[in-house]
């Protein structure tokens, strides 16, 4: 569960620090739009109350804390079930990039009342009017990881458990 630990870690420091570097280091929260590489990359401030695509966004205070509830029950659940499955490298990091991810958009919605998106990306003449985040890619990443990396044979090189029971 080290691995798990460490990734969700690493991945929770890279989204929040890329967060505050971006949102108030370059003042995008101020500014609105950054050009970084015209057109395939802008910062671009946008707050989420909701989930993907602005899903849920109603503005009250209970659907934000009915959010956080649900990201904390997930990360909780997740790490639960890769602790009893015991998959191999590649689940165990997925699951620290789900949990990792999923902690930082809750510490925006606790600090702020909403995700923080700042990244926007287009190319080939299509305009996409979405933002998003480190963690919302970290969120992405590791759940295709956990089905595609799980599911299979236990890990036979992690630890195994104390507490057997027939």
């Amino acid at each position: 569960m080290r691995l798990v630990a460490l990734t969700a870690l690493v991945t929770l420091l890279l989204d929040q620090i890329s967060k505050w570097a971006v949102v108030q280091g370059l003042d995008l929260i101020n500014r609105g739009v950054i050009e970084v590489w015209h057109p395939f990359l802008t910062f671009r401030m946008a707050w989420n109350p909701g989930i993907n695509f602005g899903l849920f966004a109603g503005q009250t205070d209970l659907m934000r804390w009915v959010l956080i509830s649900v990201a904390l029950i997930i990360s909780a659940w997740v790490w639960w079930w890769i602790a009893r499955e015991k998959p191999g490298r590649l689940g165990r990091f997925s699951a620290g990039l789900l949990i990792g991810g999923a902690i930082g958009n809750v510490i925006d919605r606790i600090i702020y009342g909403a995700v923080a998106d700042f990244l926007n990306m287009a190319c080939c003449g299509i305009e996409n009017p979405f933002s998003f985040n480190v963690a919302d890619i970290t969120i992405f990443v590791g759940a295709v990881g956990l089905v595609l990396f799980t599911g299979g044979k236990p890990d036979p090189k992690a630890p195994k458990s104390r507490n057997k029971t027939s």
